[in-house]
């Protein structure tokens, strides 16, 4: 028999759903203390989360996508990346984007239904969110092809679930990174579930790292849960991008800890003891663990920095909520760079209706 090709994925871990050491950690992080800058910014983004959806459940807040679960590997791909490189996100990596200077009152006014939230102050090269799921990789293979015939040194980093690593834009994305080596780096964030259709249901294959084989992109597994790995991953796919060698898809095995979104109620579809089990490898309280065992976090640190998260998280509140809502008619205003005639009588129309 003659084998026509044979391949195997790497899975990184470092850290143990226990907090301890599994394997030899990277030598940036060796030294504890220079995972507690991110290990707070997980911490925020979990309290953002919790008031967030507070605000939905009070009506403040229109229909919600929590984050919960997420915190190490959204923090984690936004830690590795450079001002000047393109992220292309769906509509759930808020840790990765504060990461890049987006600001917590910007996805309050997405998600309260005002398109100035997608008005980042963050880089105003990186993508708006993206609802229709793995459209956005198509847009980060652009602008990987764009720095790659300019010889610049950036890359474009796209994030996707498992379920939208089964589009066809998806797959058009890689084959076009493989094709032409192209700086990208494809994120597929598997949190189990496609809203409400298990992983199991929506792909044969036995990871979705492989799924970047059959473009030729270097393809890897890695513990979304666990930040040193996401850190290492990312660093990886980085370095080969920057230096030619072309993109990478990077599966980061998490959990989906929370509701699709507030509309959702996962209970008719996953069971609790499925549940259960994910928060005993979730993100925060693995790293947390390691920290105060390593003896540079304590629990009279984290309740400080709870309550400062608190108040921060507040005023973001408060700045979203004071903000003037925009009169009916900006509901035109987003859809066009110039509007066309028929949608300007439309605007008409609406102001006629009104009396102005």
């Amino acid at each position: 028999m003659t084998v026509a090709a044979t391949f195997e994925i790497e899975y990184l871990q470092y850290l143990g759903p226990d907090g301890k050491p599994v394997a030899e950690l990277p030598a940036a992080f060796r030294d504890a203390r220079a995972l507690l800058p991110l290990f707070k910014e997980m911490l925020f983004v979990r309290t953002f989360d919790s008031k967030a959806i507070a605000l939905q459940r009070t009506g403040k807040l229109g229909t919600y996508a929590s984050c919960l679960g997420h915190e190490a590997t959204h923090i984690g791909i936004g830690a590795s990346m450079q001002p000047d490189d393109v992220f292309a996100p769906s509509y759930r990596e808020y840790g990765a984007q504060f990461m890049r200077g987006v600001l917590p009152r910007e996805v309050l006014l997405y998600w309260g239904g005002d398109e100035r939230g997608n008005d980042f102050s963050g880089p105003k090269h990186d993508y708006a969110w993206c609802v229709p799921i793995s459209t956005q990789c198509l847009h980060a293979a652009g602008a990987a092809l764009a720095f790659k015939l300019r010889k610049q040194k950036q890359l474009a980093v796209a994030c996707c679930g498992d379920g939208g690593s089964s589009k066809t834009d998806f797959y058009a994305a890689l084959n076009s990174a493989g094709a032409y080596k192209l700086p990208l780096v494809l994120c597929v964030i598997n949190n189990g579930w496609a809203i409400s259709v298990p992983r199991s249901a929506q792909t044969g294959a036995k990871t979705l790292a492989q799924k970047g084989l059959a473009g030729g992109l270097h393809c890897l597994q890695v513990d979304g849960n666990d930040l040193i790995a996401v850190l290492e991953g990312m660093r990886r796919a980085s370095e080969r991008a920057r230096s030619g060698e072309g993109g990478s898809v990077i599966e980061f095995m998490t959990y989906r800890l929370h509701d699709h979104t507030t509309a959702d109620d996962a209970r008719r579809y996953r069971e609790d003891d499925e549940v259960k089990s994910a928060w005993t490898r979730e993100p925060i309280t693995r790293l947390r663990t390691y920290l105060i065992a390593q003896g540079v976090w304590s629990e009279a640190e984290e309740k400080a920095w709870a309550e400062e998260c608190g108040k921060r998280v507040d005023v973001e509140i408060n700045a979203y909520l004071e903000t003037p809502v925009q009169p009916v008619e900006a509901m035109f205003d987003y859809l066009y760079a110039d509007m066309p005639p028929d949608v300007a009588a439309q605007r008409a129309y609406v102001l006629a209706q009104e009396g102005r």
